[in-house]
């Protein structure tokens, strides 16, 4: 096993997106990548979120800011470039969820903080969240992100998110700030001198004395790479149809916010359309949901597969829909 470490030079999304998405394409049977990143003044949503549900989009845009779409599921976060985040790319052979976590946690424990994995994709510190988890898989390897917050703008983060009062409902606590925690406010941590750390984590929870270096400009220069920034910073992947459509109902459930749009063709009396805004982590929801939908009479829930690993969220949604 080879280990190699990326550090970026970059705040704008886009060239971060990109650089992540190419090492994910790449095949590298025996290679686990660490990839560090930091973004300027950027709301990231989810893959299938609905970003004017999520942010102030106009007023982040008018500050100079972004809006950027991941290409894994869960909620919307916050970055700016006093926070930095992290990428575990790994063939699947080699990919390991939890010494992924423990590179992190050792990293932040080397403060003299105290840290905990909650659910399966929040790290704590003192009971507040500092670091939100997304994964995906790729053909060749799968993909662990998240963010460390450790010096970031709470009051832009209130400003520019929009969170569901039942969410923060469902979390028992007032506000999107109480939730969340700075690492500055408890130890001596920054987004430079927490490099070093985390490369050392990495290289002690792996037991390799070394790895190798790959120049971020070298990464970003590549046509493959390019390309990718020119997808992920358009404005069909980030905003498509959402300019569109208008949130008609929306619930909480256990295993995340829904906000559903759906169009009815009057004339045939079917479901014509349906867009799904979600921050559940299974990226597969909203090709489902339309499957199941679409075409379906508006006066008919349509029988869901009990067979489906999707059946009891595909459940809560015909029943949001047809109010059953």
């Amino acid at each position: 096993m080879k280990l190699q470490f990326v550090t970026s030079n970059q705040t704008n999304p886009f060239w971060n997106v990109a650089v992540e998405n190419y090492l994910v394409s790449q095949p590298n049977e025996d290679t686990v990548t660490l990839y560090l990143w930091k973004n300027r003044r950027t709301v990231v949503v989810g893959q299938n979120q609905n970003p004017f549900a999520e942010c102030d989009v106009d007023q982040l845009l008018a500050d100079g800011g972004f809006v950027m779409r991941r290409t894994t599921g869960g909620g919307a976060v916050y970055h700016d470039d006093g926070n930095i985040n992290f990428s575990f790319v790994a063939p699947y052979a080699l990919y390991d969820q939890e010494r992924q976590f423990e590179v992190v946690c050792r990293a932040v424990d080397s403060y003299g903080l105290s840290t905990s994995l909650s659910g399966r994709n929040d790290l704590l510190c003192q009971g507040r969240k500092f670091s939100g988890n997304a994964f995906s898989k790729g053909h060749f390897n799968r993909l662990h992100h998240g963010t460390i917050l450790i010096k970031g703008n709470m009051d832009d983060l209130s400003r520019y998110l929009k969170v569901k009062p039942s969410k923060l409902h469902k979390h028992g606590v007032q506000s999107v700030a109480s939730r969340v925690v700075n690492l500055s406010e408890l130890a001596d941590v920054t987004s430079d001198n927490i490099v070093p750390r985390l490369k050392k984590a990495f290289l002690e929870v792996y037991g390799c004395p070394d790895c190798s270096e790959v120049p971020f400009e070298v990464l970003a220069d590549r046509k493959e790479v390019k390309e990718l920034y020119a997808r992920y910073s358009s404005d069909e992947w980030l905003f498509g149809k959402w300019r569109h459509f208008q949130v008609q109902r929306s619930a909480q459930f256990d295993w995340g916010l829904v906000e559903l749009s759906v169009a009815v063709d009057e004339a045939r009396g079917v479901i014509a359309d349906v867009a799904l805004s979600t921050d559940a982590l299974d990226v597969t929801l909203p090709e489902a949901v339309q499957r199941l939908l679409v075409g379906v009479p508006i006066t008919t829930p349509p029988a869901v597969d009990e067979g489906s690993p999707l059946a009891g969220m595909l459940a809560d949604i015909v029943g949001l829909v047809f109010r059953t």
